[in-house]
């Protein structure tokens, strides 16, 4: 697998034996066992390909279901890689059955059940919910994983567009 070789990490965080379970916005390592690491413009160029799979794992707070009448909630905008789907909470470093589920369908459907389909996990710069999701879909058996440690703010400062997304739900 490639090393990163990106522009200006700081590099010296040692990659896990398991998930990140904590801290999830903090440096990360360079590198992810099995997985490719890209820097912006290999990113970049996998999106003009269209042939890569994006997948933003950012979270995403949903409107409680209990909220006291007349409550008014605003929900969350992000601004991603266009054509990304949005997984909200997948890369948490344990995830309820629930979600765990949600993230597997996610990853059929928009692989048409091709584990071997190219598949580039992201989220903001040094944020290790990518990382953590890029591992697991390594565990599942996918086998062309990428993982942009930058993030849609990378992609961003790289004066590269972004888009409004909401999060996925099956039958998108």
């Amino acid at each position: 697998m490639l090393a990163f070789a990106g522009p200006a990490r700081a590099g010296g965080v040692e990659e896990p034996a398991g998930y990140r379970m904590g801290d999830y916005k903090a440096r990360v390592p360079d590198t992810l066992k099995d997985v490719r690491v890209v820097d912006t413009k290999e990113a970049e160029a996998l999106w003009r390909e269209k042939k890569t799979l994006f997948i933003d794992v950012m979270p995403n707070t949903p409107k409680p279901a209990n909220l006291p009448a007349g409550t008014i909630w605003k929900d969350k905008v992000r601004e991603n890689i266009p054509g990304s789907i949005w997984l909200a909470n997948v890369g948490y470093g344990a995830i309820p059955d629930e979600t765990a589920d949600y993230f597997r369908s996610s990853l059929e459907a928009g692989t048409v059940s091709d584990k071997s389909r190219p598949i580039l996990f992201y989220c903001m710069t040094d944020c290790w919910m990518s990382w953590n999701a890029a591992k697991r879909a390594v565990e599942w058996g996918y086998s062309s994983v990428i993982w942009y440690p930058f993030g849609a703010d990378g992609w961003e400062s790289a004066n590269l567009p972004l888009e409004e997304n909401r999060p996925y739900t099956i039958g998108d």
